[in-house]
């Protein structure tokens, strides 16, 4: 590797890629329940070649990492997902385009390619396991090989990674920033997609500005849009700055509108600076929306606008409250954990209803980073709180709740992570009794190598 991969913290350590695509069966140890079967699909980016220069992590390549679970018993694959760009590099053998879809730092022969990774999300939808990123198709893979399918052009046009699947109508809700023939723009779209994956619509708009809007919100019949100071420019990218950069003076804006009403209605509240990449679960009462997110102060892994090093940040649990009856457009915050965490999930089965669970992966030691150490659960109705703790430098993925049966109570069901040892510089994947999990895994499934950190996961019942 050169100087310049050594000395990016994005490419070392756990970070760092993995290159093989391998098959194999795991060694339990504890229990794997028999009643949990299925999989659990994991990704993040895996760059296939050392990239030349700049790098960020939200740029490599996707890798998809399936554990199949039956009878016990877990299976592990693992595969690239073949996107154009992967396979334009594959074909030349080098790294071709630069972070984050930087022009300046791109190759000639990349110049007008398709530049998606499909490394943030992983989910099924009518029938399909859709890979998905911040700006482009979702690209649909075979939920068993992993064998790539290619992009899913039934959305018309970009979907960010962050949909929303109503658990009542099977209906996912998804939306897009960048839109236009200008990257890094202010232009938005919002769309609806029937449960056999057919579209239902599409709606463009404008933002107040543009920005990275990584995720959003969907209760019963409100659909909400952060537009938070993470600022996209293609004018300072030009300038060789970075395209994405923290401006605070800019606010913080979110919209709001009925999920069927036209984009027209969007009406716009406010609150204080600040960044979220995740909410946790959003519902409404009456007038009133409740949005529980993961809330920073300033956003991290992101530079300052003049491209100085930005500062260090840890999220914490935040509710948002949106009254739309009364006659102010601000949101009123109320905190609800004091315990740094991140990637928050609840049971899909209430997401866009009133939860009482919730899991996140989280961080004890205050040190503001992206590693965690451990795993939390909050009980919103007791106000109790459990956490396992990870020793020795070992670090947790997100966790993700799976049932125990369809007609199961809220919470009643297992979570499930995949933990990095980092003594043993190899992976594990963790089952825990999701309402106990301070007492630790009930059971583990050995990897002999281990999964670099990642984003996302979701778990699907084959």
């Amino acid at each position: 590797m050169d100087g310049d991969v050594r000395i990016n913290p994005y490419l070392a350590g756990n970070f760092a890629p993995v290159r093989s695509e391998d098959d194999f069966d795991l060694k339990v140890t504890g229990e794997i329940p028999t009643g949990l079967r299925g999989a659990l699909f994991r990704i993040g980016p895996n760059p296939q070649f050392d990239p030349k220069g700049d790098y960020h992590w939200f740029g490599g390549d996707g890798m998809v990492h399936g554990f199949y679970v039956e009878d016990g018993k877990v299976r592990y694959r693992n595969r690239y997902v073949r996107t154009p760009k992967w396979e334009l590099e594959h074909e030349h053998g080098r790294h071709l385009f630069g972070a984050m879809g930087n022009p300046m730092t791109t190759d000639p022969l990349a110049m007008g390619n398709e530049g998606g990774v499909a490394n943030t999300n992983v989910l099924m939808h009518a029938g399909k396991l859709l890979a998905l990123e911040e700006a482009h198709h979702p690209f649909a893979m075979d939920a068993r090989t992993l064998e790539s399918r290619g992009y899913d052009r039934a959305f018309k046009g970009k979907v960010t990674a962050h949909p929303k699947i109503d658990p009542k109508t099977g209906e996912m809700l998804w939306f897009a920033y960048g839109v236009g023939e200008m990257p890094l723009s202010a232009g938005m779209s919002y769309g609806r997609t029937a449960p056999d994956g057919t579209l239902i619509s599409r709606q463009d708009f404008q933002a107040p500005f543009a920005c990275m809007a990584h995720d959003f919100m969907v209760t019963e019949h409100h659909a909400l849009f952060p537009i938070l100071p993470l600022t996209a420019s293609l004018e300072r990218a030009m300038k060789g700055l970075p395209p994405f950069a923290w401006e605070p003076d800019k606010g913080a804006y979110v919209g709001v509108m009925r999920r069927d009403a036209d984009v027209s209605t969007l009406r716009w509240f406010n609150a204080p600076a600040c960044y979220v990449f995740h909410p946790l679960n959003s519902w409404e009462e009456g007038d009133k929306i409740y949005c529980d997110v993961m809330r920073y102060n300033v956003a991290p892994l992101f530079p300052k606008a003049d491209g100085s090093a930005g500062d260090k940040a840890a999220a914490r649990l935040m509710r948002w409250t949106f009254d739309l009856a009364g006659n102010s457009d601000a949101i009123i915050e109320t905190p609800l954990d004091d315990l740094d965490g991140e990637f928050p999930r609840v049971d899909p089965r209430v997401e866009t209803l009133k939860h009482r669970h919730a899991w996140y992966a989280a961080d004890p030691t205050g040190a503001k980073t992206v590693r965690q150490g451990a795993i939390a659960h909050l009980d919103m109705t007791t106000g109790k709180r459990q956490v396992y703790e990870l020793n020795g430098g070992d670090q947790t993925s997100e966790p993700v709740f799976v049932k125990r049966s369809a007609d199961a109570a809220e919470g009643d069901g297992w979570l499930t992570a995949v933990i990095w040892r980092a003594a043993e510089n190899r992976s594990d994947l963790a089952v825990f009794e999701a309402r106990d999990i301070a007492k630790g895994p009930i059971g583990i499934a050995e990897m002999p190598r281990r999964v670099p950190f990642g984003f996302h996961g979701n778990w699907a019942d084959l």
